[in-house]
């Protein structure tokens, strides 16, 4: 049948009708996916087919899940818009309202936030405390309680979790166990290998590792990570299909950005711990044969004036996150740990004084150099 020019702009080329084998998966960038006719439809609904709408399921989409899955080593994942919609999915697929979650106390900001701020309104409550010492976990156990959740090292002070310690304690308790292993990655920890339940990723953070993305992964138990699907079509916390294509190709090159960042990071580490002007140097040493994260965190002393730290910091951007291939520094208390209640911060030790330092791939010496500098030009 002859198209007309407004048909023909639309309907003018043919699709493939042979598959064309692309050597990287090609960017499935559609809203829906066609079908020939009813029963083809109905086919999908009955299990058989593969997709029928990009906020339930994409190729892009369900790559990246399966990806970050194999790394950690568990049997299923899913992608989602961003870390914290990975926890929220991953939350709801073991509890329901009026169930309780022990939290560690020196977890991300946003983390609280969502866990003590949104989670509530829901009927979900968390207690958060030390998990340096598990009685202080014992004694937080409520009848109702299901779920602990704590991250492989900590944001910002970079305390390295016992994840086979918390695992252990779970089992004898029945307690499920989720851990965000945003900052060690899989290349550096393996929390479902020890005993987690799920595990979830930023992965706009490493993973994605070039701050051009905004996703999430949550991966684990099949059943539950079946849950955690369900949560993210059904409340639309689905990544786009760009994003979970951008965030593939940026995990190829984990490894090698990891290798060289946790390097440059210890050389870091080691430097600044000589520094008469910096009262702390937090950094996970000696903790893993294939790295120490890229995060350093310092505390500087009274003799800093802090604002005058960030403004000498000559090519190294302050920014309100981290893992991206440049070296940044952030400030936890006015940005990524802002939510916490004042004496909670204090309680903590996130002081004004307090900088997280994300380090990059650039040399080592030329990092150091601009810390060194910012320290000098920033004496009161």
């Amino acid at each position: 049948m002859e198209k007309r020019f407004e048909t023909l702009v639309l309907h003018g080329t043919e699709k493939p009708t042979k598959p064309i084998k692309s050597k990287v998966t090609p960017i499935y960038q559609t809203s829906a996916f066609a079908f020939e006719d009813l029963d083809d439809m109905e086919r999908f609904y009955q299990g058989e087919g593969n997709y029928l709408y990009s906020r339930v399921g994409n190729p892009n989409t369900d790559e990246l899940g399966q990806a970050v899955a194999a790394l950690e080593g568990a049997p299923a994942g899913v992608a989602t818009s961003s870390g914290l919609s990975a926890i929220l999915a991953a939350v709801l697929a073991v509890l329901k309202s009026g169930d309780h979650i022990i939290a560690a106390e020196d977890v991300y900001g946003g983390s609280f936030h969502l866990l003590k701020g949104e989670l509530s309104q829901l009927g979900i409550e968390t207690t958060f405390v030390s998990f340096s010492n598990l009685q202080n976990v014992e004694q937080a156990i409520q009848p109702n309680t299901k779920l602990l959740y704590t991250e492989s090292i900590t944001n910002p002070l970079l305390r390295v979790e016992d994840i086979e310690g918390v695992v252990d304690f779970a089992k004898k308790h029945q307690l499920a166990v989720l851990v965000d292993n945003t900052f060690a990655t899989p290349l550096q920890c393996s929390p479902f290998k020890l005993g987690a339940d799920l595990v979830v990723h930023s992965a706009t953070k490493y993973i994605g590792g070039h701050s051009d993305v905004t996703a999430g992964v949550v991966v684990g138990r099949a059943d539950l990570v079946e849950k955690a699907r369900a949560k993210v079509v059904n409340l639309g916390a689905n990544v786009s299909p760009f994003e979970a294509w951008l965030t593939c190709r940026g995990l190829k090159t984990l490894a090698l950005r990891m290798r060289t960042q946790s390097t440059n990071a210890r050389k870091l580490a080691e430097a600044l711990q000589g520094n008469t002007n910096i009262s702390k140097v937090y950094y996970p040493f000696n903790e893993a044969e294939t790295g120490f994260g890229a995060m350093v965190t310092i505390e500087l002393s009274k003799s800093i004036d802090v604002n005058q730290f960030f403004k000498s910091l000559s090519w190294v951007k302050l920014v309100p996150t981290l893992a991206g291939v440049e070296t940044t520094v952030s400030h936890p208390l006015l940005t990524s740990h802002r939510a916490l209640p004042p004496e909670a911060s204090e309680a903590l030790g996130i002081t004004r004084e307090v900088v997280r330092i994300s380090v990059g791939i650039e040399h080592p010496e030329d990092i150091i150099a601009a810390f060194e500098q910012a320290i000098k030009q920033s004496i009161k």
